[in-house]
C-alpha cells in the first residue's frame, strides 16, 4: 500500500456499484473509506468519522452533493476538508455551482479506477507543506515568495511586486492546483474594500501574469483561478 498514513476518505453517492468501486480501489491505495448514499447521511458520517477528503456526487436523493458541500463549509470541523464532486453531468453550471459552494476539485463519470485514485492522491499531497525553512516562505518550482519580506524571486532574480499582487500570488501558491473562486480570492484579499470588482481581480492576475510568465496562474473558466505549481 502506497498511503502509510491511513488519511480518511468519505465516499457519497446513490449508486451501490459506485460506492463498491471507489472504495476498493482506495482501500487497496491504504486509505480509510467511509459511505454515505446521500446528502443527508454524508453529514452525518462526516460529523462521525471527520475525513480528510470527501467525494460527493451531485445528483443524489434527499440532499444534494451541492446542498451537503454548502452546509458543511459552514462547519469549522470542515473548514479544512477537501471536498470533491463526482457527476456525470458535464453542464459548465454544475461545476460552477459546486466551486462557488466550496468544493476543491471535479471528477467526471464514468469513473476510471485508475485516474480516480491518482487525482485523489494529488489532492491529499496538496496538504503537504511546501514552505522552507520558515513558515512565511514558499518554494515552488523556480518561485521563491518571502511572505515577511513581501519579494518574490524567480531563478533567483528579484520580481517586484505590488502588494496586493504579492498577497494574491501568495495566496494562490499556498495551495498549489486549489482552485480558487473570485469570491474567496475577493474575500481574502480585498475584504475591506467595497469598491473592487472581478475586473480588479482579472487586472491583478494580468499583472502577476506580466512579471511570472503566463503559466505561473490559470485561469479557470467561468470559476475562477489555480496557481499552476
Amino acid at each position: 500500500m502506497s498511503n502509510t498514513t491511513k488519511q480518511k476518505i468519505l465516499i457519497v453517492d446513490d449508486e451501490p456499484d459506485i460506492l463498491e468501486l471507489i472504495e476498493y480501489n482506495l482501500k487497496k491505495e491504504g486509505y480509510q473509506v467511509y459511505l454515505a448514499h446521500n446528502g443527508q447521511e454524508a453529514v452525518a458520517e462526516a460529523k462521525r468519522s471527520l475525513p480528510d477528503l470527501i467525494v460527493l456526487d451531485i445528483m443524489m436523493p434527499k440532499m444534494d452533493g451541492i446542498e451537503a458541500c454548502r452546509i458543511m463549509r459552514t462547519m469549522p470541523e470542515f473548514k479544512n476538508t477537501f471536498m470533491v464532486f463526482l457527476t456525470a453531468r458535464s453542464e459548465e453550471y454544475s461545476e460552477i455551482a459546486g466551486f462557488n459552494v466550496g468544493a476543491d476539485d471535479y471528477i467526471a463519470k464514468p469513473i476510471k479506477p485508475r485516474a480516480l485514485v491518482s487525482r485523489i492522491n494529488a489532492i491529499l499531497r496538496r496538504n503537504a507543506p511546501v514552505e522552507d525553512v520558515t513558515d512565511n516562505k514558499l518554494e515552488i518550482g523556480p518561485l521563491v515568495i518571502d511572505r515577511e519580506a513581501y519579494l518574490v524571486y524567480k531563478d533567483g532574480q528579484k520580481v517586484v511586486l505590488a502588494k496586493k499582487e504579492f498577497e494574491l500570488l501568495y495566496l494562490l501558491a499556498s495551495k498549489p492546483g486549489k482552485v480558487y473562486t473570485r469570491e474567496v480570492i475577493l474575500k481574502n484579499i480585498w475584504e475591506d474594500s467595497v469598491v473592487v470588482t472581478n475586473r480588479t481581480i482579472d487586472v491583478h492576475i494580468r499583472k502577476l501574469r506580466e512579471k511570472l510568465g503566463d503559466d505561473v496562474v490559470a485561469t479557470v473558466k467561468g470559476v475562477g483561478y489555480k496557481f499552476e505549481a
